[in-house]
């Protein structure tokens, strides 16, 4: 098997930097291919009491990826497309109601390619330790790893919550996508 069958895969022995990348870009995958190739009736799929849906992660997770690396890290406001998002309600993140599959999926892969290219400047300036915009109430500003870590933590919550959906949907199970797997939808 190749690095290009498993291109999420995190080095076996890497920096710092390569392997906190490498658990993101993983963790991305993973919940990618958990939500892949779904239609607007799957991706509106909830379980129990639980208002969840893929099409909402999907939705979720874009704003948080853009969020983290714009607001959170540059101090700067999000913009398109969440400046034109209807935000009534308090869960409109997670609210699909007028967003088509190819829109909640290009949603996610936009976000995703801009935040990769937001950190990838950022740690080409100055690495893990520069700190971000974001600070608590005495000042402290958290650092881009701070950042890095909590992003790892968003997905590795809500892949667990797009594996319980997707497997309810039509049984796909599994920690990780299948080499050679690419994105049929998006």
């Amino acid at each position: 098997m190749s690095d290009s069958d498993t291109p999420w895969e995190p080095p076996l022995a890497g920096t710092e930097t390569e392997h906190l990348i490498g658990a993101l870009d993983r963790l991305r995958a993973t919940f990618r291919w958990k939500a892949d190739d779904l239609d607007a009736g799957q991706l509106r799929t909830r379980i129990g009491a639980s208002d969840l849906t893929i099409g909402g992660l999907l939705k979720h997770l874009a704003l948080v990826e853009d969020h983290m690396f714009t607001a959170k890290m540059r101090g700067e406001p999000v913009g398109p497309p969440w400046d034109t998002i209807d935000r009534s309600g308090d869960e409109w993140q997670f609210a699909t109601t007028g967003h088509t599959p190819e829109q909640l999926y290009a949603l996610w892969d936009g976000a995703v390619e801009r935040s990769r290219a937001r950190l990838g400047a950022a740690l080409a300036d100055g690495g893990l330790d520069q700190l971000a915009h974001i600070s608590d109430p005495d000042g402290n500003h958290a650092s881009v790893r701070r950042l890095v870590c909590d992003l790892i933590e968003e997905y590795g919550r809500h892949t667990g919550h797009a594996d319980l959906l997707r497997e309810s949907i039509d049984g796909r199970v599994g920690e990780d996508p299948p080499p050679g797997w690419r994105p049929k939808s998006g």
